[in-house]
This record gives structure tokens, C-alpha cells and sequence, in this order.
């Protein structure tokens, strides 16, 4: 199986996938014509931490813990040194406070170790780091490096499911599919554009479809009515 959906093979406008996918694009444009990554950062290691600790955690909480966090820990060797237990009290409101204070540490003593203290800028580096997947390497990339990426977490993955883009839920499967589909220019404003219409439109309970710019392109059998 390749990951791809049914109208990517072929089943958009009567057979006529990249033009479809050029308005997709078009309307995510219109939906949200400046995309951001949620996540607060200035530097490479503030995102690849914010990062970490945004999993299973909403971007808002973790910006609130990053304030004063990145105030107190700068450069990857604050991180290396860091007391495992003040660090796991400091990120504790992020869950998961244990697993993340671990891989904060490690990764900050790989970074070390390995990189000069720096943030790699490949994704064959980022993805030997402590708690770092192809999801966190390619936020990394394409925000920090300007290397495009297609970041698939669970909001990606539910609206390209629904859209019939894809027909796996597993993220190296729908990031491969989506590399296929889009141009490489568009992959990682793309990611972003389809994340936030996931979070505020098509959301996993409540989608909002009466509001949904996509309405006219989704084949999803579960879509209420416009």
C-alpha cells in the first residue's frame, strides 16, 4: 500500500488530481494566508524543546512553561547539566513530565557531544536526537532551516483521512503521500495550513463543516450538512 486515498489516485474532478490539488492549496491560502507554527521559539533549540514537550499538550500550554523555561536554560549544555528533578517540576504542567525531562537531558548532552551544541539541520541528524521523530524533525526543518517537510500530526491526519487524500493512519505513510501530492515549494505551509483547519475546523467531535471552506472537495460519509 503507498498511503494514498482514492481520489489521489485519479478519482479528483473526473480524474484530475493535480488540479484539485491546486485548489485545495488555493482555498487553504484563502482559509490561512500566513500560517505559523503555535509553538513560541527565537532559536533552533527553543523549538526542538518546545517541540518535544508538545506532545500530547496543547501549544498553548507549552508556551506558557517555555517562558520561563527558555529564560533559565539557553544553550543545549543547560539542558545537558540540567537537574533531572527541577527540570521534570519545571515542565510538569506538559504531562508526561518524566519521559520529557529524560529526553530534554539526553538530547541536550547529544547535542553536545555530537553537534558542537548546535541543532542539526538534516533529518538523517535530527532523527538520531532523544525523543526527536520525522514529525519534530521536519518542524525543525522547515521552520528553522527553511527545508520543506510535511509534518503530520493527528489534526493532518485526520483532515487528509477525511479528505480521501490518504487511506492509512500511519504518519510515515501519509507523509510520503502527501510529498507525492504536493510540490515540494508548498509541503511545509501546506502542513501547517492543514493543522489549523484541523484544529479549528475539522475537528475530531464537532466538525465544523457548515464552515468549511474544503466543503465542496470532501467526500467524507460522516460531513454534516453546509
Amino acid at each position: 500500500m503507498d498511503g494514498l486515498g482514492r481520489r489521489s489516485r485519479g478519482g479528483f474532478d473526473e480524474g484530475e488530481p493535480l488540479r484539485t490539488t491546486d485548489r485545495l492549496l488555493k482555498l487553504l491560502d484563502e482559509e490561512f494566508p500566513s500560517p505559523q507554527v503555535a509553538l513560541h521559539y527565537k532559536t533552533p533549540l527553543q523549538l526542538l524543546v518546545a517541540t518535544i514537550l508538545s506532545a500530547q499538550c496543547t501549544d498553548e500550554r507549552v508556551n506558557q512553561v517555555t517562558k520561563g523555561l527558555f529564560a533559565r536554560y539557553q544553550t543545549a549544555n543547560d539542558y545537558a547539566k540540567a537537574d533531572p528533578a527541577r527540570l521534570e517540576e519545571e515542565i510538569r504542567p506538559t504531562g508526561f513530565y518524566r519521559t520529557k525531562a529524560r529526553s530534554l537531558i539526553k538530547t541536550g548532552q547529544a547535542l553536545v557531544s555530537r553537534f558542537g551544541g548546535e541543532v542539526p539541520g538534516t533529518m538523517e541528524e535530527l532523527v538520531t536526537l532523544p525523543g526527536v521523530g520525522r514529525k519534530t524533525a521536519n518542524v525543525i526543518l522547515g521552520n528553522c532551516f527553511g527545508v520543506p517537510g510535511v509534518v503530520v500530526d493527528t489534526h493532518v491526519k485526520r483532515v487528509t483521512r477525511r479528505l480521501g487524500l490518504v487511506d492509512t493512519d500511519d504518519p510515515e505513510k501519509i507523509e510520503v503521500a502527501l510529498q507525492r501530492l504536493l510540490p515540494k515549494g508548498a509541503w511545509t505551509r501546506a502542513s501547517h495550513q492543514l493543522l489549523l483547519h484541523g484544529r479549528h475546523i475539522c475537528q475530531a467531535r464537532a466538525p465544523r463543516c457548515h464552515e468549511c471552506r474544503l466543503y465542496d472537495l470532501c467526500p467524507w460519509e460522516g460531513k454534516r450538512p453546509a
